[in-house]
């Protein structure tokens, strides 16, 4: 079965640190540029793009608002993507997401690029 399967979110401190997982299925996940975007609750809030990193794991890139806090990495051998989050803000608090791209490498950083399978998200709350 073709899935993406995010896990990982939870209640995290603000300042504090949380890593999210998402485990690909059903395709050639090594050969796939994959993405993290978030969605914040509340009217008006749409999807935003959050980070994105090539099939090799040698291109990353990051949305100014988690750029120097979170790093995105990936397994190939695990077919697992990683979002390592730290120094949480209120502002972080989202419904997260992973994303594979149609592409082995990130042309537009950010949700212009095509993609053309996403997980069903993983809750993060930062709150004291």
């Amino acid at each position: 079965q073709v899935q993406l399967v995010e896990s990982g979110g939870g209640l995290a401190q603000p300042g504090g640190p949380l890593r999210l997982s998402c485990a690909a299925s059903g395709f050639t996940f090594s050969k796939y540029a994959m993405s993290w975007a978030r969605q914040a609750p509340g009217p008006g809030k749409g999807l935003e793009w959050v980070s994105g990193i090539n099939s090799d794991g040698r291109g990353t890139y990051y949305a100014d608002s988690v750029k120097g806090r979170f790093t995105i990495s990936r397994d190939n051998a695990k077919n697992t993507l990683y979002l390592q989050m730290n120094s949480l803000k209120p502002e972080d608090t989202a419904l997260y997401f992973c994303a594979k791209a149609e592409r082995p490498i990130i042309v537009i950083p950010g949700l212009d690029q095509e993609y053309d399978l996403w997980g069903q998200g993983t809750q993060v709350t930062v709150s004291s």
